[in-house]
């Protein structure tokens, strides 16, 4: 696990909220603190779409709600004057993009040993941080995709020009 303090917070809450830059990733949880407390689960309820609208609208075989489908309401609780006291988005990469991360890393890992790999995004205390995170469905030794992941991690805010320290 590596944490970095994201410096530019109105440029990172931009990237956020507004545009697309993590539609492509799966909300685990989210907690936004402003008048009141939303606490939001993003496991995807299969029972509220037939099978046939899961697959018309890219959802099949997700655990939980692409990020991008919620950016909207998130932006709608967040946006006006005061900023929020503190929020926490747990985002996780799809099946299919944990498969090509697997893939990229180089590592020997199996994908069945890869419960979930995570963007822990933290405002508290006036600071923004993002922390990674990879979830096991064993014990594993060998850490060194995690030590991908947190490469990964690097060049995806580089790519999108977040300005960042490690923590």
């Amino acid at each position: 696990m590596k944490a970095f303090q994201l410096t530019e917070k109105k440029e990172f809450m931009n990237l956020l909220l507004r545009t697309g830059v993590f539609d492509n990733f799966l909300l685990s949880e989210a907690s936004i603190h402003t008048a009141v407390k939303y606490e939001i689960d993003g496991k995807l309820n299969p029972s509220f779409y037939s099978s046939q609208e899961l697959e018309e609208q890219n959802l099949a075989g997700f655990s939980c709600m692409p990020y991008g489908r919620l950016r909207p309401t998130f932006f709608e609780l967040i946006k006006g004057r005061t900023a929020p006291t503190q929020f926490k988005f747990v985002l996780m990469l799809s099946p299919s993009n944990l498969q090509n991360t697997i893939r990229a890393s180089g590592t020997s890992i199996a994908p069945d040993n890869i419960l979930a790999v995570f963007f822990n995004i933290l405002f508290q205390n006036e600071q923004l941080l993002l922390t990674t995170g990879v979830s096991y469905r064993t014990f594993i030794t060998d850490k060194s995709f995690e030590k991908e992941w947190e490469k990964f991690t690097i060049q995806f805010l580089k790519r999108n020009n977040v300005t960042f320290s490690e923590i």
